[in-house]
């Protein structure tokens, strides 16, 4: 029986494990084996999405889509630039790294798990320049260029797969459009943007049987994986208390701010309250200001209620506000988050509730903290989530040492305190990290630690998904749960049953949207 390489790819997810992939040279000069390639389509290039697409530019970059085509087309000048740039001569690091058995600041550097380095002994890395250049040269001048991404999948059809890396609004309406296209899927993290949004996706990836990946590339680390594997063998015993933090938005993007709107009536001189300075603020960046040039500002809107164009919502901005983005919560608990529910195999909160500084109900507050209560098969966990600058306090156990204000994830167990405040895990104290060594390896590990090629791996059936819908659509929905908290003003009772606020019905409203016109999942 012969297969095409389209056949491959659409079935290769559950079938290949029963195929012989035969390389290229077997087959001859010039004949592409069905295996070697996927025909790959980006919606949303700025930022991740153009990371995420040079991920996997080894593979067939077919059609780009994006709303601003500014962006677009000065992403792939900045590539093309690139591709010819020489390469950056390696920087001497001011002291030698740590080798295994070396002290770090008291504690021991096991280094790289001899699990990595056999799955990366699977294949060989990418050379990101060598791929570049081939890109720029031989796919670029013949990729589709879009700003509908409607359009994208109406017309094209060679495409096999779709990475999504727009604002958080549009996650869920492309990935589900495209995954009823017959799509295979990469969706930037947060998932979503509501709660029934995280629950369609699983839904639909389960029905449709395409690879869909949630784009939280630290879920494929070596480190972030051994953290699993000193929890799960037992090295704090039974955890019940967690502390998540991270310092965003503090200079990345603005958030606790008007939207901007100009005056009915100015307040007097002597008024500064904060109603009379919000109102103050707003004034003064309203400002005049018109759609850029081949920047499709409905198209940006997309589900979400129309809101006149302003530069401090596009590009990145976005984030900030309620209409499009998810906050820091949003942003870094899909990073952050993500171990406690993996580790602890957490269930969907019971009680939530967040607290926050002044919220006005468009743009999220400066700084948040957020309890959640779940009931776990090993008892009740608490996880407490901080941001803006807030943190929880230093452990005694780090001895006078500070945790890092940058984030970090903090566990409370019966026997002891797991810290993952940067590039390791460690056991607290020093001596107890010391004395008990690197944890068992159990866990598989992804070659290279690479997220998006994982995907594409997984899609020709050479390599297991690292972090499916199934799962991040939880975990998607425990990080959404507070920020429905916060939009409530309220503390929830949750029935994961039902995906029903049992104590306050209007808080309900905020699990779910109305899309405009045009856009449905």
């Amino acid at each position: 029986m012969s297969i095409t390489r389209r056949e491959f790819v659409t079935t290769g997810a559950t079938a290949a494990a029963g195929l012989t992939i035969v390389p290229r040279h077997v087959l001859g000069r010039g004949f592409q084996a069905p295996s070697d390639t996927v025909n790959v389509a980006a919606v949303g290039i700025n930022g991740m999405g153009a990371v995420n697409t040079q991920g996997v530019m080894s593979q067939n970059v077919v059609a780009i889509c994006d709303c601003d085509l500014n962006l677009l087309d000065g992403k792939l000048a900045e590539w093309a630039k690139a591709s010819q740039a020489a390469p950056p001569q390696p920087r001497q690091p001011a002291s030698p790294p740590p080798k295994p058995g070396d002290v770090v600041s008291g504690f021991k550097f096991w280094g790289p798990s001899k699990a990595q380095h056999d799955a990366d002994g699977k294949w060989p890395d990418q050379d990101s320049r060598a791929v570049l250049r081939r890109f720029v040269q031989d796919q670029a001048p013949r990729l589709k260029k879009y700003q509908d991404y409607r359009e994208m999948l109406e017309k094209q059809k060679d495409i096999d797969a779709v990475i999504v890396a727009t604002p958080d609004h549009m996650h869920a309406v492309i990935a589900s459009n495209a995954m009823d296209a017959g799509k295979h899927v990469y969706v930037q993290k947060p998932l979503c943007w509501s709660v029934h949004e995280a629950r369609h996706l699983a839904k639909k990836a389960r029905e449709k049987k395409v690879v869909a990946q949630q784009g939280n590339q630290r879920h494929s680390g070596d480190e972030s994986r051994r953290s699993l594997e000193y929890l799960q063998g037992g090295a704090i015993g039974d955890v019940y208390e967690v502390h998540v933090w991270t310092d965003r938005p503090n200079g990345w993007w603005p958030q606790g701010v008007p939207r901007p709107a100009a005056a009915s009536s100015m307040p007097r001189d002597s008024q500064w309250d904060d109603k009379a300075l919000s109102t103050r603020i707003a004034a003064a960046i309203k400002g005049q200001h018109t759609v850029p040039d081949r920047l499709n500002w409905d198209l940006f809107l997309g589900v979400a209620p129309p809101v006149d164009y302003h530069p401090i919502y596009h590009p990145f901005n976005w984030r900030g506000w309620v209409d499009w983005g998810q906050g820091a919560l949003g942003d870094m608990g899909a990073h952050l988050i993500d171990f406690p529910t993996w580790a602890l195999d957490l269930p969907l909160p019971t009680v939530v509730e967040t607290e926050s500084t002044p919220f006005n109900g468009a743009s999220y507050p400066i700084a948040t903290t957020t309890y959640y209560e779940f009931i776990t098969r090993k008892g009740p966990v608490t996880m407490r989530w901080y941001d803006g600058g807030l943190m929880p306090t230093d452990p005694e156990d780090l001895e006078g040492e500070k945790l890092s204000p940058g984030g970090g994830i903090l566990y409370v167990g019966r026997k002891g305190k797991l810290l993952h405040d940067g590039p390791t895990p460690r056991l607290l104290p020093a001596s107890k990290h010391n004395e008990y060594g690197a944890p068992k390896e159990k866990l598989p590990r992804v070659p290279h630690e690479d997220h998006e090629m994982n995907w594409i791996n997984a899609i020709k059936g050479k390599d297991q998904l690292s972090s499916g819908f199934e799962y991040g659509a939880r975990l998607t929905e425990i990080m959404l749960l507070g920020i429905v908290s916060l939009r409530a003003r309220s503390r929830l009772h949750y029935d994961a049953a039902a995906m029903r606020v049992t104590n306050n019905e209007a808080a309900n409203q905020y699990l779910t949207r109305e899309y405009r016109a045009g856009y449905s999942l």
